[in-house]
């Protein structure tokens, strides 16, 4: 038998799931995992909530309260928003149980009794407001590749690039707002350095010390893009602890105050999990990460392909006894309805609040989500596609095709599945007038199964969606081509061959399409009458046409998909549209308070654009020339995307002027207009309602 351990990325337990982090993690692994279920396979999958991510902790610091009052109350909403949505874990387990802090701080503590790590004393940054050393994600700035000003200290989200915290430009502290200062602290680092060599070979080649472990090919682009950037930039060691005082503590006795970092916690989450479901089922964990005959993959979102390609992989190779990944299909990031999906912004769709709104639309999410998984490329989720998706797929395709089957052999067989001549010729689903025998048409579905599991093994999931919903497109046009509804009134007996082919696509579709529609697939099998349908992929035809015998008796037709109506989708518009900008009212922060005498050293002065010009290589900004009466300055300003350059000639601004110039893009900008954002978010320049003389003072 087969062996799998499925991973799906620990979410953290410090907000709800939207739809998003599901076609992004979660859904596809599900899918893969169902399948191999089906195949017979022996198949772990593993998953559970991530309790000691610094983004849970800044959450508890904002609110005043304790991480644990948190991570209850998520990790049980997120669990059971999964069981809802048929996400069919293994185990959903948690990294604040006594087995995760028992495996972790051996995990460490084997790696350091081999003298893996290097112990470092640095300078760090430290909220001197909050008297605490600042971790990665504690500190924001500016990328100092692609200019982003919410960088994260260990990553900017926006073009992907590593970084360290010393590398942002203009730091500050997450927690207190301020610039943080350095301070020396020691810490323990993994020497990624000294992993470049093989990690290329692991990763382009599929090999291993000279031995071939995986077919690398296999492996995304998108992937592979995002691992060779890392490498191609030159791996640094990376500090694998941390000074916090919410983690699992780092067990050494001379590390007092420190745990170890998320990322060389929260993998070995998936080995602690293993361990508890091994332990509740009576299975060997071993088996699942020590077997070299078991094959590991992890589904994860694009921002976490590095920890799971390179930092992971690396934390196994170095312990010695681990498997390394087979491979890692990673997705990029869906968006909605032309937007960033922003759980803080309310600009998402909640999945627990979907499934509490529709509980018997499971399936049809799955389906719609499934359809547009971003899986080289973000893609978008938008509403009307939701409708349009299901109403001309699932109803009008999948729903219609089944229907019609069942209601024709109640009609005519009272349920009964009729005779079949295996020699009769009838039309294909291809073409009409194509006169195809039994054996022909069964080969064609098999090759269409085939086809199908070939594409899920590939993580090809749109497209493997897209043949099981030919399949039954097939089945309509079999049906429409015969027109049994006619021909039963000259021959009968040819119906009977039809009907029986038509019933056994039906029964095709209910076993196969169980790992997308795990729901409807039930529901089918219990109308067709074959609750325990078991589908044997190794050997399809004889399955096909074994799947129903002649005699057997179905049940009468029920709908399988309701028509979404245009009511259900302009409201679900409406409330996204009104949940997001209540909260950009509710959202509004201001900055820290300043003093009078700060504020009256600012120079504020009227001037006219007299010149504009995009400039080069930089989408967001414009080169001005703007008249200030007693002199013409150049100012560099972020607007480009909001204003045409000939439309802002001659607008009056208002400029700061004593600001100290800037370089961007190698133009020196010599000052900086103001400009408001209106409720849209576009921008207005802020100016007097009357022309003023050039050079006018503000006040």
């Amino acid at each position: 038998m087969n062996r799998y351990t499925v991973t799906s990325a620990l979410p953290y337990a410090n907000g709800p799931l939207h739809i998003g982090h599901i076609a992004g993690a979660y859904l596809p692994a599900d899918i893969f995992v169902r399948y191999l279920r089906m195949k017979g396979a022996d198949v772990a999958y593993i998953c559970g909530s991530d309790e000691h991510g610094a983004a849970i902790t800044l959450q508890a610091k904002k609110e005043g309260i304790h991480p644990k009052d948190i991570i209850d109350k998520y990790h049980e909403l997120n669990k059971q928003t999964f069981q809802q949505f048929l996400i069919s874990f293994d185990i959903y387990h948690r990294t604040s149980e006594a087995i995760h802090y028992e495996t972790a701080s051996d995990y460490f503590k084997t790696l350091y009794d081999k003298g893996v790590f290097e112990e470092k004393t640095t300078e760090q940054y430290y909220d001197e407001a909050y008297n605490q050393f600042l971790a990665d994600r504690y500190i924001k700035g500016t990328c100092p590749k692609c200019n982003n000003e919410n960088a994260y200290g260990d990553q900017c989200e926006k073009c992907g690039s590593t970084l360290s915290p010393l590398e942002l430009i203009n730091p500050v502290s997450t927690l207190s707002g301020k610039t943080p200062v350095l301070k020396t602290t020691t810490h323990w680092y993994l020497p990624l350095q000294n992993d470049t060599n093989w990690l290329k070979n692991y990763i382009n080649e599929g090999t291993v010390n000279g031995k071939t472990h995986h077919q690398a090919k296999a492996w995304k682009k998108n992937v592979l893009g995002q691992c060779n950037s890392w490498l191609n930039d030159g791996l640094r060691a990376r500090a694998i602890t941390r000074d916090l005082d919410w983690g699992i503590p780092v067990p050494l006795p001379e590390a007092a105050g420190k745990v170890l970092y998320v990322w060389l916690d929260a993998p070995i989450g998936y080995i602690s999990a293993t361990k508890q479901w091994a332990l509740d089922n009576g299975k060997n964990w071993k088996d699942y990460w020590q077997d070299e005959n078991t094959k590991l993959y992890h589904f994860i979102g694009k921002d976490n392909i590095v920890f799971h390609t390179i930092i992971f992989p690396a934390l196994l190779k170095y312990h010695g006894d681990y498997i390394l990944p087979e491979n890692v299909p990673a997705n990029e990031f869906m968006n909605l309805e032309g937007d960033k999906m922003s759980t803080s912004r309310q600009w998402s769709v909640r999945l627990d609040e979907y499934l509490k709104k529709y509980p018997n639309k499971v399936d049809e999410m799955r389906y719609v989500l499934a359809s547009n998984f971003p899986e080289t490329k973000d893609s978008e989720f938008t509403w009307k596609n939701y409708q349009d998706t299901i109403n001309n797929e699932l109803v009008a395709t999948f729903g219609n095709f089944v229907n019609r089957v069942l209601v024709l052999t109640n009609k005519y067989y009272d349920g009964v599945v009729p005779q079949i001549d295996e020699s009769i010729q009838v039309n294909s689903g291809e073409r009409l007038g194509d006169l195809q025998n039994y054996e022909t048409i069964i080969q064609s579905i098999s090759n269409k199964v085939n086809n199908y599991g070939a594409l899920i093994e590939q993580f090809k999931f749109r497209e493997a969606l897209s043949q099981l919903i030919d399949i039954a497109s097939y089945g309509n046009s079999f049906l429409q081509f015969n027109e049994p509804w006619k021909l039963v009134k000259t021959d009968a007996v040819k119906v009977e061959s039809i009907m029986n082919i038509a019933i056994k696509i039906t029964t095709v579709l209910a076993g196969i399409c169980e790992p997308y529609l795990p729901a409807t697939s039930q529901k089918m099998k219990a109308l067709l009458n074959v609750d325990n349908l078991v589908f044997n992929f190794e050997d399809l035809e004889s399955a096909i046409k074994e799947v129903v015998s002649v005699g057997h008796t179905i049940n009468k037709a029920s709908i399988l998909f309701e028509k979404i109506e245009d009511d259900m989708i302009n409201k679900e518009l409406h409330n996204l549209k009104a949940a997001s900008n209540q909260t950009g009212k509710e959202m509004i922060t201001l900055k820290e308070t300043i003093q009078y005498d700060d504020f009256a050293k600012l120079d504020f002065r009227i001037g006219t654009i007299t010149a504009a010009e995009k400039v080069p290589k930089a989408d967001k900004l414009l080169q001005l020339q703007v008249d200030m009466g007693f002199e013409t300055r150049t100012i560099v300003s972020g607007i480009a995307q909001h204003f045409e350059p000939n439309d802002i000639i001659g607008q009056q601004v208002t400029v700061v002027v004593n600001l100290a110039p800037r370089k961007l893009r190698g133009v020196e900008s010599q000052g900086m207009i103001l400009m408001a954002e209106d409720e849209n978010g576009l921008l207005v320049f802020q100016a007097p309602a009357a022309t003023v003389a050039n050079g006018s003072l503000v006040s």
